[in-house]
């Protein structure tokens, strides 16, 4: 329940300072859940579709050359229906977040995140492919946490060494370009985040983020492919449409980055709108 096919990860915490090779949690892509074929990552090859959200434009366009121009319209399911974008990578959506970390690096043979999966599979008596799933994603979330809290151990005895041999230095100087563009990728707690500038007479004249919600919540793409979460609520069997609890675990196993209560309100008379699970 609540499972995903494709997996998406920039890697986090370098070791030096070569990236992305030296990354803790590596960086790559999974399709089709095949975890023992982790592919390299091309940012170049990501794009956000606008075909069923609330902007101007048709073309899905990469995030160095994109546009945010609202155009608000009325909800229509079949059109547009969302404020945010659909992002893909190589025209598929990806999953972003704990579970896509910890797949890659099990992918890739990450030796702390193996050991850690394995044990885990051992102790549920279930195969890796347990791991697409609602119960997956939130197993990964607690291993990581376990794997990065190991790593800060080393960490801290590297700082409190580079502070005896005194290496106080926190921060690089920078001189800003008259013209330049830029990407920076990393890994946050909710998934993989992306920042595209072009800066233009020391100022700045293009700026787009590729959010992780935005990668996990997004709506359709053009090609009519659903985000990974419509993707991991579809077929959920709700025991009691009253009480729709198995929507939410799985939604909020992606951890989104909205308000925990949402209402929506009848501007008219101040209700709370109902909906019914059909």
């Amino acid at each position: 329940i609540g499972g995903t096919t494709n997996f998406l990860a920039y890697g986090e915490f370098p070791q030096s300072e070569k990236e992305p090779e030296s990354l803790l949690f590596p960086r790559g892509a999974v399709f089709k859940r095949q975890v023992g074929d982790v592919q390299p990552v091309d940012v170049q090859l990501i794009e956000e579709h606008v075909k069923h959200s609330w902007y101007e434009g048709e073309k899905a366009l990469n995030p160095a050359k994109g546009e945010t121009k609202p155009k608000y319209e009325p909800l229509d399911v079949a059109n547009r229906y969302s404020w945010m974008k659909a992002p893909r990578y190589k025209g598929e959506p990806m999953e972003v977040g704990p579970l896509a970390r910890v797949l890659i690096a099990y992918g890739k043979g990450h030796a702390p995140t193996k050991k850690a999966v394995d044990d885990l599979l051992k102790k549920l008596q279930v195969p890796v492919e347990a791991l697409f799933s609602t119960l997956g994603r939130t197993a990964a979330r607690a291993l990581e946490t376990k794997i990065i809290g190991d790593s800060m151990e080393g960490w801290m005895d590297q700082l409190v060494e580079n502070l005896k041999n005194g290496n106080t230095k926190t921060y690089q100087a920078y001189q800003m370009p008259a013209q330049a563009s830029g990407v920076g990728l990393n890994d946050v707690p909710r998934g993989a985040l992306g920042h595209w500038i072009e800066i233009k007479d020391q100022k700045i004249g293009n700026y787009q983020l590729v959010v992780p919600s935005t990668w996990n919540l997004g709506p359709r793409c053009a090609e009519n492919k659903p985000g990974p979460v419509e993707e991991a609520l579809m077929g959920t069997p709700v025991a009691d449409p009253k009480r729709p609890v198995e929507i939410l675990r799985t939604i909020h196993s992606f951890d989104p980055c909205i308000a925990c209560g949402v209402h929506v309100i009848d501007p008219k008379t101040n209700e709370v709108y109902k909906f019914r699970v059909v």
